[in-house]
């Protein structure tokens, strides 16, 4: 938010010095905020769920397995904004729970090779994961209903959805402290968050401060970059881009090695990359087209249903 005031006061400065009128199309800054508080709740409580299902199972299929949210987005679209979706996206949805079918099998395989990881414990991980996307898939289809026909700038949408993330994160985190959970927490006192024990750790290794502040300036650019992505071009371009993004993380998981090597995980993330691309349209079925392999004429007024616009705003 504070980057977005001090680039809207710098373009306002730059146009004093000039003659000609400035753009009519300027974006909406005067809309009711309170419309992002619920996109905010959604993300707080997904990525919540997502990193408890992290700690079960493995980075390349915490990944993977968040493909699901095709799957959930394009059900909730037609539910509850009208839309209908034609016979390809259908095709993409199915093969997208195939290709999670196949991660989820390779990771009950895979799950007594490397250690620190259970059977149960990845199951339950995985489970936690493929659950978080239906919340995720619930902020998308609010922010499109609420957010995207305002015109908002997408710097501002992350300002303010932040704001109330860390709003809702701060209050919870008083009871939190109090909530005895037993064993399952971890820490000390057996509480849900133990904040002071939090930055005892944090002073016994000052390393953990380099993850932490990593973790606030990646998911800072992704947030604004995921959403002028798809406000300036499309919600397509930012599952491709995404796509790249899981097989960077599969890769490096490898080489570190934080797991081994198993078959069925590069099968699985070809097939969900096969079915992202045909439930948006890209790559595989304009080729078709492009050579005379299929005919089908695509209305213009259909757009993909699936609005990917951030995570972990809190």
């Amino acid at each position: 938010m504070f980057a977005f005031y001090i680039l809207r006061c710098w373009t306002r400065r730059r146009r004093l010095g000039q003659v000609e009128m400035a753009p009519s199309n300027e974006q909406n800054t005067h809309f009711p905020k309170l419309v992002l508080l619920l996109p905010a709740m959604c993300d707080t409580l997904a990525t919540s769920t997502m990193y408890l299902g992290l700690t079960l199972t493995y980075a390349s299929s915490f990944q993977m397995l968040r493909g699901a949210v095709i799957v959930f987005t394009g059900l909730l679209s037609v539910a509850f904004l009208g839309r209908k979706m034609r016979y390809f996206q259908w095709i993409g949805i199915f093969v997208v729970i195939a290709g999670l079918v196949i991660v989820g099998v390779s990771d009950f395989i895979g799950g007594n090779e490397t250690s620190g990881y259970t059977t149960n414990g990845i199951i339950t991980g995985d489970l936690l994961i493929i659950a978080a996307q239906v919340v995720t898939a619930t902020q998308m289809v609010l922010e499109e209903k609420f957010v995207t026909k305002l015109n908002v700038p997408p710097l501002l949408v992350v300002g303010w959805e932040g704001l109330f993330g860390f709003t809702i994160m701060t209050i919870l985190l008083v009871p939190f402290n109090w909530i005895q959970v037993g064993a399952f927490s971890g820490n000390p006192r057996h509480v849900l968050e133990d904040i002071p024990d939090a930055f005892t750790q944090l002073g016994n290794n000052p390393t953990l401060i380099a993850p932490i502040v990593g973790n606030i300036v990646s998911i800072a650019f992704f947030n604004f970059a995921g959403v002028s992505v798809t406000k300036e071009l499309s919600a397509t371009t930012r599952m491709v881009l995404d796509s790249v993004r899981t097989f960077i993380i599969w890769i490096i998981a490898l080489l570190i090695p934080w797991q081994k090597f198993q078959y069925l995980q590069p099968i699985g993330f070809a097939v969900l990359l096969v079915g992202m691309m045909l439930y948006n349209d890209v790559v595989i079925l304009p080729i078709l087209r492009k050579y005379g392999w299929l005919n089908d004429a695509q209305p213009e007024d259909v757009e993909p249903n699936n609005r990917i616009c951030g995570e972990g705003r809190h």
